[in-house]
């Protein structure tokens, strides 16, 4: 018996892509060729790592040293892992961190004393346009709030971070607003809403699927590669707000055809697998209405309280993000999944910070698989998508619903990213009733900027 299939310009569309996108082509490096320069005589010497390598070995030091263990991060100039450690009366801690290759650098704060610090501003502090993360670099948290935070809520939040000591944590105002960035990888749609495709995975059931932001669900249940289109996935699950910021989409046609790849525009990038962020990691994100960026990890375990609710667990960066960018995909240049985006404050402009839902934790609670262990994963949604059309905006996600299957939330003008027209930007987006910002999409005759290379071999497009 055969199949119905969805059209080969549908299903053949990669994670992470975008409807067009004016930059050069990428020129990836192997992603197989050794680092390492270091020689197995010097067994005590820092080792040469990428990223990828470098995270692996800072979750095996996590374990070992336990509550020496004061986080890590990434030296992207040396390429060598930095790993705290809180030495105590144990100088053998620094021994065994020294022998797997580490840097070690002696610090005050434990992980597991940051993340108690966490908990405190959770409990005490837990106010909408503010975030905190765990920033290895200074071994304190970062606490940021946003420019809605003012007079009594400021004096809360600043009172919080005193009481827990100049040596714990640090403070600053971020000129934005903390939103969820709905509106773009692919385009895809529901109800009015556009979002992004993030990456595509194989349900735990073997069906295809892909990964987008759960606050994207709040715009629909059934997701189309196109404005106004006939719906080609179904939500399955959805987490927002809460312990995360992810979806599960499962594409309706079980033929569906696509591998774990990122769409630049000019070229395709290879997922081999889901890994955790590193602080230091040079990542790159795509989305459907700013295409292709750039930037550095810069915290982890975020805690973010948007105005629809408190998410945590989130990756904080300062890759920047617009309306639309949500769900789309962070990644490496090796080939690794980072993370789907979530919301921050500030755009392409002026900067801000951005953050992001983890993929492997994503991947843990939703029971789906990628990369490797995900071949023949669901195709991404949006090749060519609306060409010839405008996009809109105005959509609004109903207050006080939750994300998730079979929800009705959302309504608004459809708006549509098309090719060879100029995209139009609307405002008006309101999510839980509180402004989130303006939709704005992206069409293959909007001037998308000047693609600006860097030493990276991928090309960040603002």
């Amino acid at each position: 018996m055969s199949h119905k299939r969805i059209p080969k310009r549908k299903a053949a569309i990669a994670a992470g892509g975008v409807v067009a996108l004016g930059a050069a082509a990428i020129l990836l490096p192997n992603a197989n060729a050794s680092q390492d320069g270091s020689s197995g005589d010097a067994a005590a010497a820092p080792k040469t790592l990428k990223a990828g390598d470098a995270s692996d070995l800072a979750s095996q030091l996590s374990g070992l040293l336990g509550e020496a263990f004061g986080g890590s991060y990434y030296d992207g100039d040396s390429r060598q892992l930095v790993v705290n450690v809180v030495p105590g009366d144990n100088n053998n801690v620094i021994v065994q961190a020294k022998a797997a290759g580490a840097k070690v650098r002696e610090v005050e704060n434990s992980w597991s004393e940051l993340q108690d610090g966490a908990s405190t501003l959770k409990s005490e502090a837990t106010i909408a346009g503010t975030s905190w993360s765990i920033d290895p670099r200074t071994n304190k948290l970062l606490v940021t709030a946003d420019s809605t935070v003012t007079g009594a809520k400021w004096d809360r939040l600043e009172s919080t971070v005193q009481e827990l000591g100049s040596g714990m944590a640090t403070i600053k105002k971020s000129a934005g607003t903390f939103k969820p960035f709905v509106s773009g990888g692919d385009a895809i749609f529901a109800g009015g809403s556009r979002c992004s495709l993030g990456f595509n995975v194989t349900a735990g059931d073997g069906s295809p699927a892909f990964l987008t932001a759960g606050h994207c669900t709040l715009g629909g249940n059934e997701w189309s590669d196109t404005q106004g289109g006939q719906p080609i996935a179904t939500v399955d699950q959805s987490t927002f707000p809460g312990n995360g910021d992810f979806a599960l989409v499962k594409y309706d046609d079980p033929a569906t055809e696509a591998p774990s790849e990122v769409n630049t525009g000019d070229q395709t990038v290879p997922i081999t697998e889901a890994a955790e962020a590193t602080v230091g990691q040079q990542v790159f994100r795509m989305g459907s209405t700013t295409g292709l960026a750039d930037g550095q990890v810069l915290g982890l375990d975020a805690t973010v309280n948007y105005p629809e609710g408190t998410v945590t667990g989130l990756i904080q960066t300062d890759v920047c993000a617009e309306p639309g960018d949500s769900g789309g995909s962070l990644f490496t240049q090796d080939g690794l999944a980072i993370g789907l985006t979530s919301g921050g404050s500030g755009d392409c402009t002026v900067g801000g910070e951005t953050f992001f839902q983890p993929v492997t934790t994503a991947l843990e609670a939703v029971g789906a698989t990628l990369g490797a262990g995900g071949a023949g994963a669901g195709a991404g949604a949006g090749d060519e998508a609306g060409a010839g059309e405008d996009a809109g905006a105005g959509e609004e996600a109903g207050a006080g619903e939750e994300a998730g299957a079979g929800q009705e939330a959302g309504a608004g003008a459809g708006e549509e990213a098309g090719a060879g027209e100029e995209a139009g930007a609307g405002a008006g987006e309101q999510a839980g009733g509180d402004e989130a910002g303006a939709g704005a999409g992206a069409g293959a005759g909007q001037d998308a900027g000047q693609g600006v290379e860097d030493n990276s071999g991928l090309t960040e497009s603002r």
